[in-house]
């Protein structure tokens, strides 16, 4: 194929460019697919045919040796079929790659199965240059990513196909079903034939090919194709133009004539690369002006090699070439071919269809116009990434005795030495097993007791699953930091937190003067200013009560505080008194109403009082503390900074009496444990005991190895168990009824404060005043009224004096009334409201 797309070049360039002074001229040798017969061939051009330029090391071991040569020699070495990261420049500056790098379609694998969410891949590859160099940057990548390697085939180019087949047989008896087939196209196409022998190109597999079949699998033997149905390729972008359709046609007709003898193929990638390499060959050598060759007798090899003395300078002037080649854009950078892009193919049974791709500084992006993938099996549904190996194998689940045979119970058949698992952790894990998506078979297995008395901790126990000895451990198993090191873990299914169990208080606060507790001292305050103002506002709006008054000031502070109090059985006539009345009778009320109902709950509540309502109060008091044995309780209280002589562990069933007895009797004064174990110990002594919360954890869950597939379907069962009514009667059935008043719910009656009440003090105070100035108001008008009555008197009994002084009118009158003269009198009675 390379060797059409050279002499089909040659013609092409020179057709076009019939003026160039220089014209290459080809020296071809069959290295027969080995590396030392590469190097020999190359030695025998350089010392035989004093050859300026190599091109085609098919392989990159092959290069490796060539471009070795050609270093010593000067002479540039140029690539288009050599893709291993390994070879580079930078180590072999005389070596050119004119295709393009395997790391480059890593980003491309990796976004493929990200986008699809799979969380185990296993390489396939064959044990060579090309083969091996991939490995290391894909997987850097999937670490990125989060995705884990478990295993890593590795196929010799020696092996038989009942090797190859033993190998996947070896591959179904674990739990990835994601492979990425890195191989060349010959070795790739009988590893699919192998793999459908043996019913690994079925539903639930999936197939990733690098582009070192799909470039060229256009031209494999079509019975392979088909054995690669359902699977995916990364193929490099091309650009389709009228000149590569032209070509094409061009090219299958002349592979046909100088290869009669050999299937028809189409042209392929490799193909294309071969073209431009010739191409960009030709540019450079015109531009440089190549001369003889030169003799420098100083280098030795297997006998004098000749060095090209304007090697470098056509190193450098290949390294500039740019023009717009069959494959799209040609550009060197430190050697390299750029990377255009890459296309996601799919094989199926009508051939070839591309359904996605992925570019230079964008995401994945599918085909909007193609429908689905169609998967092995001839399915559209998309496979999950994993399975339960064929070998039938049931899921190993680790249980333990702890404590708390509510949450795990353990019990061993005498006879047939069974293990009877029970409990509320069992039931969850059980349940959600029955909510999967397929079937789980499993299977437990007894790790031990969990105690002091063996040194075994939950610890030790979920180590058991990092060193592959449960596929997961079930139980009262805390999601600690510590433990997600070496374990992934479900989601929770109870609730999270540590907390203290205490003893309540069971006296009665005897103090005489608790009936002043319901209201503070500035309520109290309050109150008593606002009863003499109400008091004194009603006294004045009322002239009759006014009237009425003693002389004494204790006869007057009397009858105020009676108003206050009793101002709605007296007959009042102002409207505004009857007012304020109103308003401080329904503060009354209130004030009253709240007085009664704190004061009942000072009499009452306070006998669930707990006697330790703060970890420090402990510290501070020097007081022994209890936990559970076993539990990671017992590192967190030293941590909290309590000595190691003041903590005390005890099983479950000892709980009661270690608090019974208290620090002074050999007992401790608070025992510091687990919610889920608090909730389950509150349910049977709801009485005695109350919980405080202190610390915050992220509940109990289910550990599995890293990475295990499991993790997302059981933590999604669990959440679908907990947000139903499920999780409510497992609780019930091993724990009981736990609606325990006292389970973290400590009621403490505060006394009321004047803040509680001073909108209500503020209405009745603001009606009183504006009563007051209604009533000042109106009487300033009615004295007003009567001092402009006063004047006009006066102004009458004026009058009259000067008649008086009239001797005629007054002999008159005294003659025709014979009387006396009546003066009115001046003066007036006061108004007493004045």
């Amino acid at each position: 194929m390379g060797l059409t797309s050279i002499a089909m070049a040659m013609e092409d360039f020179y057709t076009i460019n019939g003026n160039y002074s220089t014209r290459l001229v080809l020296h071809t040798r069959d290295s027969n697919g080995d590396n030392y017969e590469a190097a020999e061939a190359a030695l025998d051009l350089l010392q035989n045919m004093k050859i300026q330029a190599i091109i085609g090391p098919e392989k990159s071991s092959q290069a490796v040796f060539v471009s070795e040569i050609g270093n010593k020699s000067q002479v540039p070495v140029i690539s288009f079929s050599a893709t291993s990261p390994t070879l580079s420049s930078m180590h072999l500056p005389f070596f050119i790659r004119t295709t393009i790098n395997d790391a480059a379609q890593v980003c491309t694998i990796t976004a493929l199965i990200k986008a699809f969410g799979w969380r185990e891949v296993v390489p396939i590859y064959e044990d060579t240059e090309f083969g091996r160099g991939i490995i290391p940057f894909l997987t850097d990548a999937l670490d990125e990513i989060d995705v884990r390697i478990p295993y890593r085939s590795l196929i010799s180019e020696s092996l038989t196909d009942d090797q190859i087949q033993k190998e996947f047989y070896k591959l179904q008896t674990k739990q990835t079903r994601v492979f990425v087939v890195h191989m060349a196209p010959l070795r790739g196409s009988t590893l699919f034939l192998n793999a459908k022998e043996v019913g690994m190109m079925s539903k639930g597999y999936v197939w990733i090919m690098t582009n070192g079949v799909t470039n060229v699998i256009g031209s494999l033997n079509p019975s392979a194709i088909s054995a690669m149905r359902g699977a995916l390729g990364i193929q490099t972008y091309i650009p389709q133009t009228e000149k590569l359709e032209n070509f094409a046609t061009r090219w299958r007709k002349r592979f046909q004539e100088v290869n009669p003898n050999d299937e028809p193929c189409e042209v392929s990638t490799f193909a294309l690369w071969a073209y431009d390499t010739i191409y960009a060959l030709a540019m450079a050598v015109e531009e440089v002006g190549v001369e003889n060759t030169k003799i420098d007798k100083n280098i030795k090899s297997s006998g004098h090699l000749p060095v090209f003395s304007d090697g470098p300078k056509l190193l450098n002037a290949i390294h500039n070439i740019k023009f717009q080649g069959l494959s799209g854009s040609f550009q060197l950078k430190a050697g390299q071919m750029q990377n255009s892009g890459f296309d996601v193919i799919n094989v199926v049974k009508e051939g070839i269809r591309k359904v996605g791709y992925w570019r230079e500084g964008q995401n994945l992006s599918r085909q909007p116009d193609l429908s689905t993938i169609v998967w092995p099996g001839e399915t559209n549904i998309i496979p999950k990434g994993w399975e339960f190996p064929i070998s039938g194998r049931k899921l190993r689940v680790g249980v333990t005795k702890g404590s708390f045979t509510e949450f795990v119970k353990v019990e061993i058949d005498p006879v047939t030495n069974d293990i009877r698992v029970s409990g509320r952790s069992v039931d969850v894990f059980e349940e959600a097993i029955k909510r999967m998506p397929y079937a789980v078979p499993y299977e437990y297995h007894l790790f031990g007791v969990v105690s002091e008395a063996n040194s075994l901790t939950y610890n030790d126990f979920v180590y058991q699953v990092y060193l592959q000895n449960y596929d997961v451990a079930i139980g009262d198993i805390a999601i600690r930091y510590n433990r997600t090191l070496y374990a992934d873990f479900t989601v929770p299914y109870t609730e999270s937190g540590v907390a203290m169990i205490v003893p309540v208080k069971a006296s009665v606060n005897k103090n005489t003067l608790i009936f002043l507790r319901p209201l503070s001292l500035d309520l109290w305050i309050a109150s008593f200013v606002f009863f003499i103002y109400t008091g004194i506002a009603i006294l004045i709006l009322e002239p009759n009560l006014r009237a009425s008054l003693g002389g004494s000031i204790s006869e007057h502070f009397g009858t105020i505080v009676h108003l206050s109090v009793f101002a709605y059985q007296e007959k009042l006539e102002s409207i505004l008194s009857k007012v304020v009345v109103i308003v401080w009778v329904f503060v009354l009320l209130v004030l009253t109403s709240s007085y009664t109902a704190s004061l009942s709950s000072m009499l009452t509540v306070q006998q669930l009082q707990p006697t330790v309502t703060d970890v420090n109060d402990l510290l501070k008091n020097g007081d022994y503390v209890g936990y559970g044995a076993g539990s990671f309780v017992g590192d967190l209280l030293q941590q909290l900074n309590f000595e190691k002589s003041k903590i005390r562990s005890y099983k479950f069933d000892k709980y009661d009496e270690a608090l019974s007895k208290g620090s002074a009797n050999g007992g401790v004064s608070a025992i510091v444990e687990e919610i889920p174990y608090v909730k389950s110990f509150l349910a049977k002594h709801c009485k005695s005991y109350t919980m405080i919360e202190i610390y915050k954890s992220a509940g109990f869950g289910f550990a599995f190895p890293k990475g295990s597939p499991l993790v997302a379907d059981i933590s999604r069962a669990i959440i679908n168990i907990t947000d139903g009514d499920d999780i409510i009667q497992i609780e019930k059935k091993w724990s009981g009824d736990q609606n325990c008043q006292n389970n973290g719910n400590i009621i403490e009656s505060n006394s009321l404060s004047f803040l509680s009440f001073w909108g209500l003090f503020l209405m009745t105070g603001v009606v009183s005043t504006v009563s007051l100035l209604i009533c000042v108001i109106i009487s300033l008008c009615n004295n007003r009224r009567k001092m402009n009555n006063i004047t006009s008197v006066e102004t009458s009994s004026e009058e009259l004096n000067d008649i008086e002084a009239s001797p005629t009118m007054n002999q008159e009158e005294n003659k025709e009334g014979n009387g006396e003269i009546v003066r009115p009198s001046t003066e007036m009675t006061p108004d007493p409201s004045l």
